[in-house]
């Protein structure tokens, strides 16, 4: 990429299990920008309270002790030179396969509507994203935490799509997977994303929207390689 190009910021937002995130890194490494994945920060919130048995045999959460906690969650990014794409740590320790598991997939929308969880994770992205030249990817950044992103998008597809594209996920890496309670999670994940209180899920006015229920994810990067060209000559 030559540098007289200018940098902008990409927000790429969408329901769980549309391929944003797929999507989002390989833009970031064909042009040089730096990826945030959002979602993995809400996951490693979620592995955080799981494993400090914040959550009660109901599956609520102990909000308060959560709330005091929150200073404790230092989420960071790191490139893995084999795979070419970031990995999550938590605190300093690689976390990126035990934030994908169904335990944390089926707690993740609850603890990511908690207010002090999205004001942490947002203030947390802002200061990531304020030397421009990043994608960041999750449900609210077109709307909440790039508001003036130059370039916007919100990803959409079937929900019996995304939970055959995450089943296939899960199966390829060698986690356990079961179709119907996969699409269960996807549409209760859709239904508490779309209705909480604080920044819900929905496509900002000025976003371009993309189904991406029928195309191939070359198809996807092309499309928007293309947008990307578009916004920054």
């Amino acid at each position: 990429m030559n540098n007289d190009m200018k940098k902008i910021t990409i927000a790429i937002d969408g329901f769980s299990s549309c391929g944003k995130s797929t999507m989002a890194k390989d833009l970031a490494r064909k042009v040089g920008y730096i990826y945030v994945d959002t979602g993995a920060m809400y996951r490693s919130v979620t592995l955080f309270a799981l494993r400090k048995g914040m959550f009660r045999d109901d599956d609520s959460i102990k909000e308060e002790e959560l709330r005091q906690h929150m200073a404790d969650i230092n989420i960071s990014f790191q490139l893995n030179n084999e795979t070419g794409k970031p990995d999550t740590y938590l605190n300093g320790e690689l976390v990126e396969q035990e934030i994908r598991s169904m335990e944390v997939s089926n707690r993740v929308s609850p603890i990511a509507a908690l207010p002090f969880v999205r004001e942490a994770m947002v203030a947390q992205q802002q200061r990531m994203g304020e030397e421009k030249g990043i994608v960041m990817d999750g449900r609210d950044i077109g709307t909440v935490v790039f508001p003036h992103a130059e370039l916007k998008v919100f990803v959409t597809a079937s929900a019996e799509v995304r939970a055959q594209r995450r089943f296939d996920e899960l199966k390829a890496k060698g986690m356990e997977a079961d179709f119907d309670e996969i699409l269960k999670n996807v549409q209760e994940r859709d239904y508490i994303d779309s209705h909480r209180e604080v920044s819900p899920l929905r496509k900002a006015d000025d976003a371009l929207e993309l189904d991406n229920s029928h195309m191939t994810i070359d198809e996807q990067n092309e499309w928007l390689m293309q947008q990307f060209i578009e916004r920054t000559r």
